[in-house]
């Protein structure tokens, strides 16, 4: 359980393997949820990460960004630029440690999101983990698809309530052919109503629109994860099966 604080809740992880909850497996996703003050800036960071790049990210995150004193005009810039540095710095290494296997560095999958003031995404991801934000009932991923011109809004400061519950399904991962890195921000508007962060598991049996739909009307995050993770596994999902969920109030 993570503490509640400046209108973030967050509520509950869970892993689960073969219907038994475990704390952790060396074949298990990383699931990664911290709150960090930046002069005045707050920051939520959302991570799942498969057991390939494991805590590289996070590590390079916090020594080069978080650890840093910036001021909060520099912080939004700074944070798509280091978060793009640390999955090229984590997929340098592995390829670095996995020279006798060069298709190693192109199974890692992982996928990560920055909540800035409860006014901006910043999000990334590599093979097949994905982000997908809900706004206004559409899924629309970091690729643009189905993006369409967002309404613009302004305020100084927006806070936000966010509640997670991740699901790992502990089964083997199967990984994407390809270790492309997509990096990309984006406002949090009045129609930005929650984000998904999963693994393969999920997006393996599921559009992004069908996710959408399928918990939309659930208010309670805890809920929708349960929800999400238990329809891949009834869709058979072969891969590791891990979600957040992050409702914006």
């Amino acid at each position: 359980m993570v503490p509640v604080s400046h209108g973030c809740h967050v509520i509950g992880h869970r892993v689960i393997k073969g219907g038994s909850d475990l704390d952790s497996d060396s074949d298990s996703d990383s699931v990664v949820v911290q709150r960090e003050q930046m002069e005045n800036a707050e920051l939520w960071y959302f991570g799942i990460f498969d057991s390939l790049i494991g805590d590289g990210v996070t590590k390079y995150m916090q020594s080069h960004f978080f650890q840093k004193q910036l001021k909060e005009s520099h912080v939004s810039k700074k944070c798509k630029e280091t978060l793009k540095k640390a999955y090229l710095n984590a997929r340098a290494k592995m390829r670095e440690q996995e020279k006798s296997d060069e298709r190693c560095s192109n199974r890692m999958s992982s996928a990560s999101v920055i909540v800035v003031n409860g006014e901006k995404l910043v999000m990334a991801n590599m093979g097949n983990y994905r982000a997908v934000v809900c706004r206004d009932g559409i899924a629309y991923d970091k690729n643009g698809r189905h993006q369409q011109s967002a309404k613009r809004h302004y305020w100084t400061r927006r806070l936000f309530s966010v509640r997670i519950l991740a699901c790992d399904s502990g089964a083997a991962t199967r990984h994407s052919k390809s270790s492309e890195l997509v990096v990309a921000a984006e406002r949090i508007d009045s129609d930005t109503e929650f984000l998904i962060l999963a693994s393969h598991g999920i997006w393996e049996v599921m559009k992004n629109q069908e996710a959408v739909n399928l918990i939309r009307h659930i208010e309670d995050p805890q809920e929708a994860a349960e929800c999400l993770a238990k329809e891949a596994l009834i869709r058979m999902s072969r891969s590791n099966i891990s979600c957040i969920i992050i409702r914006f109030d």
